[in-house]
């Protein structure tokens, strides 16, 4: 059995400061587009995703590693946003196995509605917060970071 690596103080400190970023900031943008939209955080995102797409629509798994979703969160997430009227599903053309996901000039219409408020937001969050050169070492980190989380690079984000 190997000897656990104890936190130092400082490595402890930081540690405690990221857990809380990673607690509290799902809900403050939660909150902001609940308010002001009527969607969640990983309904906008789902929604912005496909508006930055050719045709704005993309296979299901696709939409899903862009979301840095799994499959069962992203399917209920879809219903919600289909019986809204914001994206429609339909067999791939390609592959009968999958299903593509198009986001419906309704949901390119709550896109733009909503990005203003929420770019805003996460502005006043995070990026004022932070000098230039801290969010160029954010992007670092949380670089290195996906390294770890996501070895393989199936996340949207790992490519970036």
């Amino acid at each position: 059995m190997t000897e656990t690596r104890w936190l130092s103080d400082d490595e402890q400190r930081s540690w405690v400061r990221f857990a809380a970023v990673l607690e509290l900031l799902p809900a403050a943008l939660d909150l902001q587009l609940t308010r002001d939209e009527h969607l969640t955080h990983f309904d906008y995102f789902t929604l912005a995703m496909l508006s930055e797409t050719p045709g704005r629509t993309l296979r299901t798994s696709a939409l899903a590693a862009r979301t840095n979703a799994t499959l069962p969160r992203l399917s209920r997430v879809l219903t919600r946003l289909e019986e809204a009227g914001f994206v429609a599903r339909t067999p791939c053309p390609e592959d009968r196995r999958a299903t593509n996901v198009t986001l419906t000039d309704a949901g390119w219409d709550k896109v733009v509605q909503a990005a203003p408020g929420h770019v805003e937001h996460v502005r006043s969050l995070v990026l004022d917060a932070l000098t230039p050169a801290q969010i160029e070492q954010l992007g670092e980190i949380s670089a290195a970071l996906l390294t770890k989380l996501d070895p393989d690079g199936r996340m949207f984000a790992s490519e970036a």
